[in-house]
């Protein structure tokens, strides 16, 4: 049956010369898996050029519950990026932000507040300049609560330290090594206090902003399981400077 949602697109892989197998957020149906065939060839109705890190798509797909891989018979930019393609400091927040969303975001459910906030997320970068170089800092954090992990936010104001296991701030430095100290406690606490419409004041050095990410990352690992390595990370690291 032919299907219409929008999508985010998150990854692909060469399937032969002229086709890909897609990862794919859609607003239905959650994580889905899509054969597109002859994608470089010059008949082709749907063009590889729509399937780069986090495009905002509204796709026509061959949808059947319970199988892994499904096909596209459309697929069109719903959203044209103005900014994101030509700003580095974008575009490389965006193809980090692809991947740890690829590793993820692994729910084939339907997940409507999600997809809405990653979409709007997304438009937000586009059309935002101020505070841009922590805006992925911002994105990881409030993506924990659509993951199942946010931070307690109580005691926040009176503990020095944060636990990343149990996502709570304390008063006391736990017995094990995965907490933030003093410094970065101040630090992570203003993230509680940060809206999309005030990104701007989210104005980490670049030393702060590499501290908070490492943490962010480890509280993602411990709580997601082991993420692996993010390819993008260094780049990232040498593009914010």
């Amino acid at each position: 049956m032919i299907e219409k949602t929008r999508g985010i697109f998150l990854h692909a892989v060469k399937y032969s010369e002229t086709s890909l197998i897609a990862s794919i957020y859609t607003e239905h149906y959650g994580r889905q898996s899509f054969i597109i065939n002859g994608v470089h060839g010059k008949n082709s109705t749907v063009r590889a050029a729509v399937f780069q890190p986090l495009y905002l798509l509204d796709l026509e797909i061959y949808y059947k519950a319970g199988r892994e891989i499904h096909r596209i018979k459309n697929a069109r930019i719903t959203y044209p990026y103005s900014t994101i393609p030509f700003d580095i400091r974008k575009s490389t927040q965006v193809l980090f932000l692809a991947e740890v969303l690829y590793k993820c975001l692994r729910e084939e459910e339907t997940n409507i507040e999600l997809f809405d906030f990653l979409y709007h997320s997304l438009t937000l970068l586009d059309l935002t300049e101020a505070g841009i170089s922590n805006f992925h800092i911002w994105f990881l954090f409030k993506l924990t609560r659509f993951l199942g992990f946010s931070p307690s936010r109580e005691d926040a104001e009176r503990c020095n330290f944060f636990d990343l296991q149990t996502a709570r701030f304390v008063s006391h430095e736990p017995l094990h090594s995965q907490f933030t100290d003093k410094h970065l406690t101040v630090l992570f606490t203003r993230l509680f206090t940060i809206d999309s419409s005030s990104i701007e004041n989210l104005d980490y050095t670049q030393h702060e902003r590499r501290l908070v990410l490492e943490k962010l990352l480890e509280f993602y690992h411990i709580h997601l399981g082991n993420l692996g390595e993010f390819k993008s990370l260094e780049v990232l690291k040498e593009v914010l400077k």
